[in-house]
């Protein structure tokens, strides 16, 4: 584990090279010790269902996934691999920039367990997730 001083900036340089994160229009907002609180970009390609306007289901689980991880960035120094993830979806998300908040549970040496969820515009809760994650050097 890392004992240097993280702050949002050096995970935004993360997304911004990085195509996927990128194309997904996160925006970090705010980074503590143990969470982290980023918005992402509405896209047209994010659309699953055109008639609905609801966003696609993995877009949704992506954010989640970004945001549990990074919520131990302060800690890690780094990404870290998921080795688990469960999504709840709570509402169908439709056109609109979305917010995640991630929460780490707890930071072990080896396996760590974290949390997200994931709001539309309005301040809903449209999913949320739990997950595990490889932390060991």
């Amino acid at each position: 584990m890392s004992d240097a001083h993280y702050g949002p900036d050096d995970v935004q340089k993360i997304v911004d090279r990085s195509p996927f994160l990128s194309w997904m229009g996160i925006k970090v907002q705010e980074l503590t010790d143990d969470e982290i609180t980023l918005s992402a970009t509405w896209r047209s390609e994010w659309v699953a269902n055109v008639d609905r306007g609801q966003t696609q289901g993995g877009i949704l689980g992506a954010l989640i996934d970004f945001a549990a991880n990074f919520a131990m960035f302060k800690t890690t120094g780094r990404p870290v691999l998921t080795v688990d993830l469960r999504i709840d979806y709570h509402r169908m998300a439709k056109q609109g920039d979305l917010v995640a908040k991630g929460r780490v549970i707890k930071l072990g040496k080896t396996v760590s367990t974290a949390e997200a969820q994931l709001f539309d515009g309005e301040g809903k809760l449209v999913a949320s997730g739990r997950g595990t994650f490889l932390t060991a050097n």
